[in-house]
């Protein structure tokens, strides 16, 4: 049995589970390419879909998750301006990108000035998506999240 919460799909006879972690250096090529690590490639197959951020950096989704995603934020109740404006927010910024036989993708240039890459980048599993920084952002985040891990640990609560 597959624990409710994750993301699942079956393959084949038995359920396959859509887990993002770890980080990876990597740089941006001159054509706005990125590569993705070959553990994220499995899980992605040949395609997925990016957008903003809503830190400075790109996510990135599986075709599944991204379903998932844009049906949360469709179904948001339209009279409410901040849904709206969070809808278009999410949704304009969103590209459909296939994966190539060298494992890249081509980030879009706004979504490029929007996360400050300038070259180096980090792409970093985060569960059900991915996040793409520029290095210098993500060692500002990182920096922050340490300094703040402990009371963050203690504000949330995690499910038992």
């Amino acid at each position: 049995m597959v624990p409710s919460g994750t993301n699942r799909y079956i393959c084949g006879e038995k359920w396959v589970i859509v887990m993002f972690i770890g980080q990876y250096k990597y740089n941006l090529d001159d054509k706005g390419r990125i590569v993705l690590p070959a553990e994220y490639r499995r899980q992605l197959g040949t395609s997925c879909v990016i957008n903003k951020g809503i830190e400075n950096c790109i996510t990135l989704y599986s075709e599944a998750e991204w379903e998932k995603q844009v049906n949360k934020v469709t179904n948001l109740d339209f009279t409410h301006k901040d849904n709206r404006a969070f809808n278009r927010y999410f949704l304009s910024s969103a590209f459909n990108k296939d994966i190539d036989n060298q494992g890249r993708i081509k980030l879009e240039e706004n979504l490029i000035e929007f996360a400050k890459i300038t070259k180096e980048c980090v792409i970093v599993g985060a569960g059900n998506m991915v996040e793409i920084w520029s290095m210098e952002n993500w060692r500002r985040q990182e920096e922050e999240r340490d300094e703040r891990f402990e009371s963050i640990s203690e504000s949330i609560s995690l499910p038992q």
